[in-house]
Formats: structure tokens, sequence, C-alpha cells
């Protein structure tokens, strides 16, 4: 099992494609347990242009999709194809998220997550979001695997 995923790989694991494809790489995997997600956050990133003209940050919200997205990822990696094949991963809540700093373009967003426990389809995670040794955000959530309609 590969210890490092680009974003074609990412792309092979989850449905998300450009813009809402917001994780460029997921390294340091350990099945299904932990991974560093890469975000590169760019001053042409779609989010950048309206939130906000002349002081750009990135959302909140889009930093915890970036958190799920990163768990998502790690999940379907560890797992054998046909338990995610034909299925959508979704945010079933959010706990405890905190924006400590405004991240903002150009930067590399590194989201270091972890799979708390899981049961059945519902997966509970926790991560940090840091752009070089500041921590950003950090968050709680929980997950499901449904099947597609």
């Amino acid at each position: 099992m590969k210890d490092r995923l680009n974003k074609q790989d990412i792309m092979d694991l989850l449905p998300h494609r450009e813009p809402m494809l917001l994780i460029n790489e997921l390294k340091n995997i350990k099945k299904l347990f932990s991974a560093t997600a890469i975000v590169n956050v760019k001053k042409d990133s779609f989010f950048v242009q309206g939130h906000f003209p002349g002081q750009p940050v990135m959302p909140g919200v889009l930093i915890v999709e970036a958190f799920g997205q990163a768990a998502a990822a790690l999940t379907a990696h560890g797992l054998d194809k046909s338990t995610y094949e034909n299925k959508l991963v979704f945010l079933m809540n959010i706990e405890k998220a905190r924006f400590r700093n405004p991240v903002v373009p150009d930067c590399t967003l590194e989201l270091n997550i972890e799979a708390i426990r899981s049961h059945g389809r519902v997966w509970k995670y926790k991560g940090e979001a840091i752009v070089g040794e500041k921590k950003m955000a950090d968050a709680m959530w929980s997950a499901t695997i449904v099947d597609r309609k």
C-alpha cells in the first residue's frame, strides 16, 4: 500500500473534482489511522476573488471541507475497493471547530488528520490545520459512507 497519494490517486478514490477537490496530496499515510493532506492555497484559488477582495482568506468552511476530503481519502485508501466503490462519504457533524489564524494565499496548508474510531459505516476523526509551525484551525468531525443513488 502506498504511503503517499498524488492528486490523480486522490481523484481515483474520491468523487470530488475541480474546483471543489481541495487536497493536492496525501502523505505519511498510516492505514485507516492517520495522514497529512496538503492543500496548496493559491492567489488564483476559486474562493480568493470574493473572500475578501483586497484581503483574501480561505473560508473556514473550506478548511473543514478539506479535513473531510482528507479523511475520506485516508479511509477509502485503506478499505477494500468494493467497500467504497459506488459510495459517497457525507459529513455528519462537526465538533469543536476552532479557527485560530487566517489562512491566506500563497501558502501550503497541512492537515494532520487522525481516525479516532469507526462503527459500521460511521467514522469519527480529528485534525489540525497548520501553515509552517503555526496552528491555523482544528476540529473533530464524523462522516458516514452511503450508497450512491
